[in-house]
């Protein structure tokens, strides 16, 4: 028996836009999406979005939330993966490094075309959010 994979995904809100990396990799090369990746044995979903984020980013994250979690089987076109998709704030110099050919700003309204479910994904964070800052 096969078992879905585990992955991390973080919506990291950084100089008032979001962070997306551009794939390096296989499946959508060369599209943007969210700094993530799979979680490794013997390590929490927690510290591997902190990980990823960091190879992928350059960035350090505080999490500030759980968006949830995506479990379509479609998802992923290499097969079944589930990830944890976190809200996040980034801090530190954004460079690109790890799986990614670039890390970039980009303002709320503008984002491009993204790889995955990750535009789902982003608009669950944004609500999330918008949502605790009406209660502080």
């Amino acid at each position: 028996m096969i078992t879905p994979l585990l992955a991390a995904d973080a919506v990291i809100l950084f100089r008032g836009g979001i962070v997306l990396i551009k794939r390096y990799n296989q499946p959508y090369q060369g599209c943007y999406a969210l700094p993530g990746g799979f979680v490794e044995v013997g390590e929490t979903v927690e510290d591997a979005v902190k990980r990823e984020a960091r190879e992928e980013t350059g960035l350090d994250i505080t999490l500030r939330d759980l968006v949830g979690i995506y479990s379509d089987p479609g998802r992923d076109p290499r097969g079944h993966v589930v990830s944890v998709a976190y809200l996040a704030e980034g801090r530190g110099d954004l460079i690109s490094g790890s799986d990614a050919r670039s890390a970039e700003i980009f303002p709320l309204q503008s984002l491009p075309p993204l790889a995955f479910d990750h535009e789902k994904i982003i608009g669950d964070a944004l609500q999330k959010a918008g949502k605790r800052n009406a209660k502080q």
